[in-house]
């Protein structure tokens, strides 16, 4: 194969490094293509082009990593990562480990380590690459890399989500939540929903979104069997859709311009978790981006008007 073959049969894998390293759809396919201009402008021929792509796409998104985490302290409110709709990357042996890693659950633990913690824990535990191979990527020793991997699995370990393993089961659940919410049925809801539920949005400044988490079964259920309904009722339309591995719903207002994605956690027969990526500049990649703003001023009218 050419350069250009080897690369495109490799990019799945690159950016699904990447995008678990970076927790951003549009952070992961720069440092891909990065790594392709890389490659691309290399006088030498690796022996191995999986290994010095690999390593290529995961110094870099360490390095970007680096700056990305002091603009995420600086965030304007709850911090999720970029939704995604299908990861490119597929092997039927590791089918479990690929889907549990890039739950909005597990990225958001990931973030609670250090960039090359982050690294070799992905890259061992998710694409069980060698320790010989960890060690060149991020250019630590196999003895510190053990020792990351170590500290990395404690901290995820301590908090690491649990999902229904019943595929058929969880996305059952979540056709009657979604089911329940259009119809603005709160008791419906209400018995979808575990005691200790949490609804958080992601607006970032940048949209509109609650301000603060809303915790509680009852009070979750009030507020979605409240609002939802009147989306709907000025146009705004919702699509199925597994995000990250998980059941959820891209939201377009009229004019099929995306609004927001919805992701449920689920486990135990009841939806655990619900987090809403509102931000419009984490939501491109799923197509053109509506305004939030004039749909919830619409909104707002609505409910003004008399019946």
């Amino acid at each position: 194969m050419n350069k250009v073959e080897e690369f495109e049969e490799l990019r799945p894998l690159l950016f699904s490094i990447a995008y678990r390293i970076l927790g951003s759809v549009s952070e992961a396919e720069d440092a891909v293509q990065e790594t392709w201009l890389r490659f691309d402008g290399s006088t030498t021929r690796p022996a191995s082009a999986k290994a010095y792509l690999s390593t290529t796409v995961t110094r870099i998104s360490i390095d970007v990593l680096r700056s990305a985490r002091v603009r995420r302290e600086e965030y304007v409110g709850p911090w999720f990562p970029e939704p995604l709709l299908s990861d490119p990357y597929q092997d039927p042996a590791r089918a479990v480990e690929l889907a549990d890693s890039v739950s909005m659950a597990a990225l958001l633990l990931l973030e609670r380590l250090s960039p090359l913690e982050r690294a070799v824990f992905v890259l061992r535990e998710v694409f069980a690459f060698g320790f010989d191979e960890i060690a060149t990527a991020v250019g630590r020793s196999e003895a510190a890399c053990r020792q990351l991997l170590v500290r990395a699995r404690r901290h995820m370990e301590a908090g690491r989500p649990r999902f229904e393993a019943d595929r058929q089961e969880r996305q059952e659940l979540a056709t009657r939540f979604f089911d329940a919410l259009k119809d603005g049925d709160v008791g419906a809801l209400r018995n979808l929903l575990a005691a200790d539920v949490q609804l958080v949005g992601d607006g970032g400044g940048k949209a509109p979104q609650l301000a603060k988490a809303v915790m509680g079964a009852e009070n979750v259920a009030r507020l979605l069997g409240t609002v939802f309904p009147w989306l709907l009722r000025i146009d705004v339309s919702f699509e199925l859709h597994e995000v990250n591995g998980q059941p959820g719903a891209v939201f377009r207002e009229r004019d099929g311009k995306v609004l927001q994605a919805l992701v449920l956690d689920v486990l135990d027969g009841q939806v655990q978790a619900i987090r809403a990526v509102i931000n419009p500049d984490k939501l491109g990649h799923l197509g053109p981006v509506g305004d939030a703003w004039a749909v919830d001023r619409e909104v707002r009218q609505a409910r003004r008007r008399p019946n």
